[in-house]
């Protein structure tokens, strides 16, 4: 899956002269945190969030009346509290090395440019669903996590054990165990029974971690 298939196309953006006012409006309304910011000819010169802006805005310890809010709000500019040096990704990126670029940067959204023109958006949100789907979040099945050696053949045992039973994965998730010689394997399994299938994985060798039924 790469980011092409979960950004958001063709966002919503700002210019450096949009007041904060309406910057602030805009991003309240359509119910979303990140605004990339493009010049007049639709190139990327920066981003700014709903906390930048509500952080640019008068605090009530100020003492101003609405009517003095407003019209600072209106007077400041997007150009001014926005962030200048934007990390961007191509559209081509496999999402979960997007998802390690936030991780690294400590940030909640990526433009995607593609020839050094806007054409996305992905945020944390996006990598939250691709995470929750493909582990099977919600799923109505049987989820057993195992752990298996990191030596070849090892999931593939695992994977011809529930077949052999008749089993249907519906997804699986692969993550470091405690040891660096393991593998803990999150599997989504639906049509066979529990408790025979976790009597021939013990019986395989196999050791059964944890069992969770919805």
């Amino acid at each position: 899956m790469l980011v092409r298939d979960r950004m958001t196309p063709n966002p919503t953006t700002v210019t450096p002269d949009t007041s904060v006012k309406d910057a602030l409006d805009l991003i309240r309304r359509k119910r979303f945190r990140h605004l990339p910011v493009v010049d007049e000819n639709g190139k990327l010169v920066g981003i700014t969030t709903e906390k930048d802006l509500v952080y640019a805005s008068p605090k009530p310890e100020m003492s101003l009346s609405q009517f003095e809010i407003q019209y600072l709000l209106s007077r400041m500019t997007v150009g001014q509290v926005m962030h200048r040096d934007v990390i961007t990704v191509s559209p081509d990126l496999p999402i979960e090395e997007a998802a390690q670029v936030m991780v690294r940067h400590r940030i909640g959204c990526l433009p995607v440019l593609e020839d050094d023109r806007l054409v996305g958006i992905i945020s944390d949100t996006d990598i939250f669903r691709v995470f929750v789907e493909g582990l099977g979040g919600g799923h109505k099945s049987l989820r057993i996590t195992v752990v298996i050696p990191e030596q070849v053949g090892s999931l593939a045992r695992v994977v011809d054990r529930i077949a052999a039973l008749g089993g249907n994965i519906h997804s699986l998730g692969t993550f470091w165990g405690e040891r660096p010689e393991d593998r803990v394997i999150a599997i989504r399994v639906e049509r066979v029974d529990r408790d025979t299938l976790l009597e021939a994985l013990r019986r395989d060798g196999i050791q059964v971690q944890h069992v969770w039924e919805p």
